[in-house]
């Protein structure tokens, strides 16, 4: 029997930022780097959802990704609680469903500024203080490798992040950096039933977010920049 490949990157004593921490996606994977020995510091909308994922108030940080302003000071205060950081992880999104020529403008603004410019710029601000072997991972999903009928705002905005990570990975890489692009099929995260705009379509079950989150991890511990859909595939 051969023995299991090592992990190329240890996520033991690894501080790392997650952002969208208490979504559906977040939570899980928060809960796996914690088993993983990670120290993590969380972000999202509402910090007071953090309670029972063992994140003291001091990690805790209120943050709008569709604030383009908030991400520097974002990643500077993780880093100061943290005493630094290794990676940086953002899970956080928004969606829109219907034709687009009935999506209201504002909320075609806000599915830009939130699933395209906030983790372009969070990505920025990230590479800024990461050193050599730190990670930055963006979920963009199986939409930024299939565009889909009803969501073509969601479509066109992880299509266009997804493109930005892969050529950001590219530029960093010298640096010694890694810069994942994670595009899962549909996962049951509850994305689908806060929409901005619309109803969502009836759809298949998606992907259990724990083994979602677990996936990730793994493609973390690995290093591997690009982690296409096929790859959540049992």
């Amino acid at each position: 029997m051969s023995a299991s490949p090592t992990p190329t990157r240890s996520l033991e004593g690894a501080r790392i930022l997650i952002v969208g921490a208490s979504g559906g996606l977040g939570r899980p994977l928060a809960a796996a780097l914690t088993a993983r020995g990670a120290h993590l510091a969380l972000a999202g909308r509402d910090p007071n959802r953090f309670g029972d994922l063992g994140v003291d108030a001091s990690r805790a940080f209120a943050f709008d990704l569709a604030d383009p302003g908030a991400a520097q000071p974002l990643i500077a205060a993780a880093a100061e609680a943290l005493g630094g950081l290794e990676g940086v992880i953002c899970c956080a999104g928004a969606v829109a469903f219907g034709p687009l020529d009935e999506i209201p403008i504002d909320v075609l603004q806000e599915i830009v500024a939130v699933d395209l410019v906030g983790p372009l710029v969070l990505a920025g601000a990230a590479i800024s203080v990461l050193a050599r072997g730190g990670f930055v991972l963006n979920i963009s999903g199986i939409v930024a490798e299939i565009p889909t009928a009803g969501l073509v705002s969601y479509s066109a905005a992880k299509a266009g992040v997804s493109a930005g990570f892969r050529a950001l990975a590219r530029e960093v890489r010298p640096r010694g950096i890694s810069v994942i692009d994670a595009r899962p099929p549909h996962t049951e995260t509850g994305l689908a039933g806060r929409p901005l705009h619309g109803e969502p379509p009836k759809m298949r079950p998606g992907l259990d977010p724990g083994v979602v989150a677990k996936r990730l991890v793994r493609a973390i511990e690995f290093d591997e920049r690009d982690v296409p859909a096929s790859a959540f595939t049992p």
